[in-house]
């Protein structure tokens, strides 16, 4: 799937979940909504369908990762378009089997909260996705050593 496609995806799903939460919307119902009026190839449906699904069954691991990052922003305050991103990303870092490069999924967080957040929406999710990243680095570095001993 060309990278401009899953750009697209990405921001549908990140869409599906804020609308979701914000409107209190069962997600499988926002999801279908919003995939009959997009026109993503299939390929790119079925990411979009993968990433919401990924979200939803990994949730409350991806909060605590969140609050662990980020304890001085209670996930119940945090502005929703950071809170979604953040779980979207985190999603894709952390827990997704075709992981996108590490580079890719942190720059397409910061467009998507710098397009949709507040001004330091951007810088946020930088910050937090930094601090996970770091996080899962040593945790690989530390799992890698110690297979090879």
């Amino acid at each position: 799937m060309p990278s401009g496609s899953r750009r697209r995806s990405r921001i549908l799903a990140f869409q599906v979940l804020f609308e979701a939460e914000q409107h209190d919307r069962v997600i499988s119902g926002v999801l279908e909504v919003r995939l009959g009026e997009s026109n993503l190839s299939e390929d790119g449906g079925v990411f979009v369908r993968d990433l919401v699904d990924g979200v939803i069954a990994n949730r409350d691991e991806i909060d605590a990762v969140i609050k662990r990052h980020a304890p001085l922003f209670p996930l119940a305050d945090m502005a929703p378009v950071d809170r979604n991103v953040l779980r979207l990303a985190i999603y894709e870092v952390l827990f997704d089997n075709r992981r996108a490069p590490l580079r890719v999924a942190i720059n397409e967080a910061v467009e998507v909260a710098k397009g949709y957040g507040a001004e330091s929406s951007g810088r946020f999710v930088n910050g937090v996705l930094g601090a996970v990243a770091l996080e899962a680095a040593e945790r690989n570095e530390s799992a890698n050593h110690e297979s090879a001993t």
